[in-house]
């Protein structure tokens, strides 16, 4: 009988993009028998977290959840990351895209384990996953400097941070829909 693992720390799903790459709310796209990817996402992890948010520019959801609204209108995951950690209390946080739907629960699991001493715990396949992983609330100097700096690249943070990075072999796990054809993929590798 399979395990499957509880988080006590909050998840947050990030869905405040612009899609621009996919020329569409990619958030909003039909996913996996449900009516949204968001949707997709939030009910596969709901039943590992005993808190879970959605962070966005609005609330244009079609289903209830708690919303962790920005008030800025930059799209940068930066001022997300800040926006979280402003409105939420807690030491650490998962952090996950809407647009990584395929993420094995044992892979966060996996990071999970692996953040205890550390700023970020991030995923890296063939790439770094920079918005896959723990964050903990010590981030919030360096990202308010950030943007009072104007200045927003994530990898920025993880250089900067203690950052621990979580090594895995299946690329295809991690697949980012930016593309139609990446969104076409993961739907022919959704189980």
């Amino acid at each position: 009988m399979i395990m499957y693992p509880h988080f006590n720390i909050p998840c947050v799903i990030l869905c405040g993009g612009k899609s621009s790459r996919m020329k569409e709310d990619k958030s909003l796209l039909p996913f996996a028998n449900k009516s949204s990817l968001v949707k997709y996402q939030y009910d596969r992890l709901k039943i590992y977290f005993d808190e879970i948010y959605l962070s966005s520019k609005e609330n244009k959801f079609d289903f209830n959840a708690d919303l962790l609204l920005e008030e800025s209108n930059i799209f940068s995951p930066i001022v997300a990351l800040d926006n979280i950690f402003n409105k939420l209390k807690s030491k650490k946080v998962f952090i996950i895209t809407v647009d990584t739907p395929l993420v094995d629960i044992f892979s966060i699991q996996k990071i999970i384990e692996k953040s205890d001493s550390y700023d970020i715990t991030v995923a890296k396949t063939q790439r770094i996953h920079s918005l896959c992983g723990v964050f903990s609330n010590s981030i919030k100097l360096l990202t308010k400097k950030m943007l009072k700096d104007d200045f927003h690249k994530v990898g920025y943070l993880l250089d900067n941070l203690n950052t621990k990075i979580v090594e895995f072999d299946c690329d295809d796990e991690f697949i980012n829909l930016n593309r139609p054809e990446d969104y076409k993929k993961a739907l022919s590798l959704i189980k």
